[in-house]
């Protein structure tokens, strides 16, 4: 049985950044910050171990990411109308049950492919392609994660996700997997295996939309965008390193990929500043299985809702 790692919680209350502000170094803006970003540089200097422990604790709590978009709650309220045409249901957990909204065709299903969404998203970003899907005669089974969407959990970690999917792929027996983002991750642990799983998931095929490729570089932007010092870190990265019963250095998409040995579409945009496309590159790189199709002008989010990446998505996994 999985739970998240419960943390003591330092009583000094950290400076907060600007509520507003560009998270990144890389040209370009990577995403507006719509939460209160903590400044942990005094609280690491003075005690490391407690920075590390609050980082952690923060960065198992999606709603107060500062990747989420600005107009975030307007914007999921806009994108759950189009969930009115799937059947809403759920899977049980030990730790709660997952929302879960399939999207059905008139006729029986060829096939039957899981949604994972990134992370601070939920299912509902991911509709389009779940509409379509159902058009060309398959079933969609998207899913909110924890902590995510109409989930009542608060605190999530990757590996929480991992089993989310491990759960609902057990329930609907998908063929294909379709994610984006951090989903990606999800899904490729789900069907790559490995500690602290005892099983996997057999995908025969992947879509991955925006993948990141070295889970260390996104722990490593968080870290420096709350200002943490090298010391700070240490504790900051075993926690998740116990979590994920592995070294950050080895949990790479690229790893788990090749483990799952199956093939997969990436599907990037050269203009992706919040995960760049060198993530894709690499993954595309060292597995002879992916391919690459790079877009313009579509960033991080744009991306799903293109029609050009939902055809592209939709004719590698239903094709004969």
């Amino acid at each position: 049985m999985l739970h998240i790692v419960d943390v003591s919680i330092p009583s000094e209350r950290p400076a907060v950044l600007s509520r507003k502000r560009i998270i990144g170094t890389s040209p370009g803006p990577r995403v507006w910050a719509s939460a209160e970003v903590p400044d942990l540089s005094e609280l690491s200097r003075r005690s490391p171990q407690r920075a590390g422990d609050l980082a952690f604790r923060y960065f198992c709590e999606p709603h107060r990411s500062e990747r989420r978009e600005a107009g975030h709650t307007f914007l999921v309220r806009r994108a759950r109308r189009f969930l009115r045409d799937a059947r809403q249901l759920a899977v049980p957990s030990p730790h709660g049950d997952i929302p879960v909204y399939v999207f059905e065709p008139e006729t029986k299903p060829t096939a039957t492919i899981l949604v994972a969404h990134g992370w601070t998203s939920e299912a509902s970003f991911m509709t389009l392609f779940g509409e379509r899907l159902r058009h060309m005669g398959a079933r969609a089974v998207l899913l909110d994660a924890p902590a995510h969407g109409k989930c009542k959990r608060t605190r999530a970690s990757l590996v929480d996700y991992t089993e989310a999917v491990l759960r609902v792929a057990d329930a609907y027996q998908p063929d294909y997997a379709l994610a984006h983002s951090m989903g990606c991750f999800a899904v490729l642990h789900a069907g790559g295996g490995g500690p602290p799983f005892r099983r996997k998931y057999d995908f025969k095929r992947y879509v991955l939309i925006g993948p990141p490729n070295e889970f260390g570089v996104i722990t490593r932007e968080f870290a420096d965008a709350r200002h943490m010092t090298a010391a700070a870190r240490v504790p900051f990265e075993r926690h998740l390193e116990r979590v994920a019963h592995r070294s950050l250095a080895k949990f790479t998409a690229s790893h788990l990929l090749q483990s799952a040995d199956r093939p997969a579409l990436l599907l990037h945009s050269r203009d992706d500043h919040e995960v760049p496309i060198r993530h894709a590159q690499e993954i595309a790189a060292t597995c002879p299985t992916a391919h690459l199709h790079a877009f313009d002008g579509m960033g991080h989010r744009k991306i799903l809702s293109s029609p050009q990446v939902v055809r592209a998505a939709i004719s590698f996994l239903l094709k004969s």
